[in-house]
């Protein structure tokens, strides 16, 4: 699985799959679906794949998943795959754009891409299942309509109760896993530790201190839109009101960006110590230096 592609450029969205097996286009091919970039598995043979060891992929260690991914890759005359990797800052900018455009939203529409896009590879799609995000019934009846001809299964914790969705969810994970462990950072932070990325990890909220800017926030491997972030962004940084109309008035009273540009004086954090930080590269693009006095 190569994601060189997303790693160089982790602000956009990137499709990663393998080849698609000749079987799947010309027999009944079975798509199983989910989330944890997005990946689907296309089979043919559904107790091969379960023969693998496939299983809900958050029951495995990293090590169980890539070694079930090797398999999944190595079988690939029945088996394909394709995964979408879904940057945290489209995601942020789909949550704060008019209209919003809601997580669930995000993951169907990334489902529905990713089934079209095996359609449209020539595979002989007969059947989906999906594990879903939101209820079950509705997202259901929502895939029905956009594939008319094909049977379309959804239901809560299918990563446990279908063997094409727990190897999707095995692709995906393991997509997440590569692409974090080679995350690039441009803000210039150097670390390689920022915990499990859930809010209860003393790991994770250190991170997220300790790398936050108080005027540009987070860097762009976190995702802005989630509340565990919007709390601190909230608490610790900058104040930002966003007016649609200003009068004359209250332009006079608008503070000039240059306070932004202060020195600040040093502080120690009581989190450990902070990930080692550059300029942000804001400043560094427009050759912006810090100055003491206006």
């Amino acid at each position: 699985m190569d994601l060189s592609t997303y790693t160089s450029n982790n602000h956009c969205n990137v499709y990663v799959n393998s080849d698609v097996p000749e079987v799947c286009k010309e027999e009944p091919c079975v798509v199983g679906v989910d989330e944890a970039g997005r990946g689907p598995v296309l089979v043919n043979k559904h107790s091969e794949l379960k023969a693998s060891g496939v299983a809900d992929s958050k029951t495995l260690t990293e090590e169980q998943r890539e070694k079930i991914f090797g398999v999944i890759h190595e079988n690939c005359d029945y088996v394909g795959w394709s995964v979408e990797v879904i940057s945290p800052l489209y995601i942020s900018n789909c949550m704060y754009k008019r209209p919003k455009v809601s997580l669930n939203e995000v993951s169907h529409n990334a489902a529905i891409g990713l089934i079209k896009r095996a359609i449209a590879a020539g595979v002989n799609v007969s059947e989906v299942y999906v594990d879903t995000v939101g209820p079950p019934e509705k997202y259901q009846a929502k895939l029905q309509e956009i594939f008319p001809t094909v049977k379309v299964t959804v239901e809560k914790k299918a990563d446990a109760l279908f063997p094409c969705v727990s190897g999707a969810s095995i692709c995906a994970k393991v997509a997440r896993d590569r692409a974090l462990k080679k995350w690039e950072f441009p803000e210039g932070i150097e670390i390689d530790n920022w915990g499990s990325g859930y809010p209860g990890d003393a790991v994770t909220k250190n991170f997220l201190l300790n790398s936050l800017n108080q005027v540009f926030g987070f860097p762009g491997i976190v995702r802005f839109s989630w509340s565990t972030a919007e709390k601190i962004l909230e608490e610790k940084c900058v104040p930002v009101t966003w007016n649609e109309e200003e009068d004359e008035e209250e332009k006079d009273k608008t503070p000039s960006v240059l306070q932004f540009f202060a020195k600040k004086p040093k502080s120690s954090s009581v989190l450990g110590r902070p990930p080692q930080k550059k300029t942000h590269h804001f400043f560094t693009d427009r050759c912006l230096k810090s100055v003491e006095s206006f």
